[in-house]
C-alpha cells in the first residue's frame, strides 16, 4: 500500500460562525506565511485547545497516568 494513503487522516467538512476580528486575524497569519490556511488555522487552534483540556484533565485525576 501506499504509505501516503495510510497517514490520510479522514476530514469531516463542519460550518461555523466566528467573529469577524477572528477571520481578519487568521486571514494575517496566513499573509504572514505562518499557516497555510484558515482551516489550518482553526484545526491548530481546535487541537491546542483539546491538548491542553486534556492535561487540565490528567491534572485534576480524571486520567490515570
Amino acid at each position: 500500500m501506499d504509505s501516503k494513503k495510510e497517514k490520510k487522516r479522514h476530514m469531516r467538512n463542519i460550518t461555523i460562525n466566528i467573529p469577524d476580528i477572528y477571520d481578519k486575524n487568521l486571514l494575517k497569519l496566513q499573509k504572514l506565511g505562518m499557516i497555510p490556511s484558515r482551516s489550518e488555522g482553526v484545526r491548530l487552534a481546535i487541537r491546542n485547545f483539546l491538548q491542553n483540556e486534556y492535561k487540565n484533565l490528567k491534572i485534576l485525576g480524571y486520567y490515570e497516568e
